[in-house]
């Protein structure tokens, strides 16, 4: 198996076209036609996860959180970062990294969080737009059942909960094929009229060469029409945090006492109590104090999140609980999602769950 199949996997799941324009997703080293010997999963790359990769003998580490995030106009060890990259070049060991793009699928960072504090009922916190395009197409009825049979299987047609969704309508086409041409019904330089089908679906933008392949694969006119549309119809499970329903309401008190031991957190920072019972959650993995207002507005109760400036627990006002987990914390469970991506689809390769501890930041 190369790095390259288990690259495509993860990216069946978290495609890169869903990470943040800041961020630096995908493969930053190495090569990607290697066979793979095994994968170390971490939430960083460090040295001593380098180091942890070569005991193991682990020609790729998969990280949530890129390792390069500007580029480099040297590489002389002068630094954490270059010295990480020359000993895994040095090694041949690839490194990915997973990161934005994890976060804003429905499946991904935030999902794991709402899972191991026992939530129900998740939901897209603040679900993006722009994702989604619209194709239009003509195809005769006798071929109907054939090409949506196609694009289905390309993916196109699903939204949320549902899939095959599209929309069907009779109409009358005309066409004249000159000299040269082989039309399907008809005869050349002659206009043909027929009775066709308008088929109309979605699909999410990074699907659209192959959605577009599959539609000309299957259509039987020797020139497909078709129009695409740029939607602005938000997508319900890509966008940013989450919100989720505890099964039992708790007391403020039992929450923190719930976040401390899910977290496995010593101390915990949060705003001043407002003597609500928690019943609805608001969270999202890693720095998301920019979520605060939609948190506030999505009638939760308590919203978990990290890196919280000073200033912005007074923005609270006591409308809910504010609980900040610390960022390392807060994703630390990211590396389990990689772990079940690749284990379910290569059943007997090597995966490793980094025991190095990648938290720069220490508590007294």
């Amino acid at each position: 198996m190369t790095i390259e199949e288990i690259i495509r996997e993860l990216e069946t799941v978290a495609p890169l076209q869903y990470q943040e324009d800041y961020d630096n997703c995908g493969l930053l080293a190495g090569q990607k036609h290697l066979e793979a010997s095994g994968a170390l999963l971490s939430l960083d790359c460090t040295e001593d996860v380098v180091e942890e990769a070569i005991t193991l003998n682990c020609n790729l580490i998969i990280a949530h959180h890129p390792i390069l995030f500007k580029g480099l106009k040297k590489i002389t060890g002068s630094n954490y970062v270059e010295r990480t990259l020359i000993k895994a070049i040095q090694n041949n060991i690839a490194i990915y990294a997973i990161h934005t793009n994890l976060d804003n699928v429905k499946t991904g960072v935030n999902q794991k969080i709402a899972d191991k504090l026992g939530l129900v009922n998740t939901r897209i916190l603040v679900p993006k737009n722009g994702i989604l395009k619209k194709l239009v197409t003509f195809v005769p009825v006798s071929h109907l059942e054939k090409v949506q049979t196609a694009l289905f299987a390309a993916g196109a047609g699903r939204l949320g909960n549902y899939d095959e969704c599209g929309f069907t309508s009779s109409g009358t086409g005309t066409f004249r094929g000159n000299e040269a041409s082989k039309p399907f019904i008809g005869k050349p330089n002659e206009r043909s009229v027929e009775v066709e089908i308008r088929l109309e679906t979605i699909f999410e933008r990074h699907l659209e060469n192959h959605i577009l392949s599959a539609l000309i694969a299957a259509h039987p006119y020797e020139e497909v029409a078709y129009e695409l549309y740029d939607l602005r119809n938000v997508h319900p499970n890509i966008g940013s945090g989450m919100t989720g329903e505890l099964p039992v309401a708790l007391s403020e008190m039992e929450f923190l006492a719930l976040v401390k031991k899910t977290f496995l957190l010593g101390p915990v920072k949060h705003s001043h109590f407002t003597g609500k019972m928690i019943k609805k959650v608001a969270l999202c993995g890693g720095g998301g104090s920019f979520l605060l207002k939609n948190a506030i507005g999505s009638g939760s109760e308590a919203f978990i999140t990290s890196d919280v400036k000073y200033h912005e627990y007074f923005d609270v006002e006591k409308k809910l609980l504010l609980v900040d987990t610390g960022h390392y914390e807060s994703e630390q469970f990211s590396p389990e999602i990689f772990y079940d991506i690749i284990q379910k689809k290569f059943t007997t390769f090597a995966i490793h769950l980094s025991k190095t501890n990648t938290n720069p930041i220490n508590y007294f």
